[in-house]
């Protein structure tokens, strides 16, 4: 089960909202290697179904273990070009749905199966 702290969750869900309708972008990190307690700003181009990442600025950090971002529509599962991205990203994906909460967050390995998980104080 993937453990998510709170503060995590909480600002994925405030940017995501902050961004609408664009499409928010962010890595997640772990310093424990078991929790995911961060959560990384890369240099992005949000846009109206997509973000252009610009993946030569993004810094060399070993605690990075997957990405989130956020579906303007309804359907958080993940896109053909979601699964295309992931491998590159990490081995935990978080995808937020509008109306952006705590109901409307999926979480993903690489290859785009459904993973359980939960939040963590």
């Amino acid at each position: 089960m993937i453990q998510i702290k709170r503060n995590v969750i909480e600002t994925i869900i405030e940017a995501s909202k902050r961004i609408y309708p664009k499409e928010f972008f962010a890595l997640l990190g772990s310093t424990d290697g078991k929790t995911i307690d961060e959560l990384i700003i890369v240099p992005a181009v949000y846009g109206y179904g997509h973000t252009l990442i610009k993946a030569g600025l993004i810094p060399v950090d070993f605690n990075i273990t997957g990405s989130v971002h956020s579906h303007p529509g309804t359907a958080n599962t993940p896109s053909n070009a979601d699964l295309h991205s992931f491998p590159g990203f990490g081995r935990i994906h978080l995808i937020i749905a509008w109306p952006f909460n705590i109901g409307t967050i999926k979480v993903f390995d690489s290859a785009g199966k459904e993973l359980e998980w939960k939040v963590v104080e």
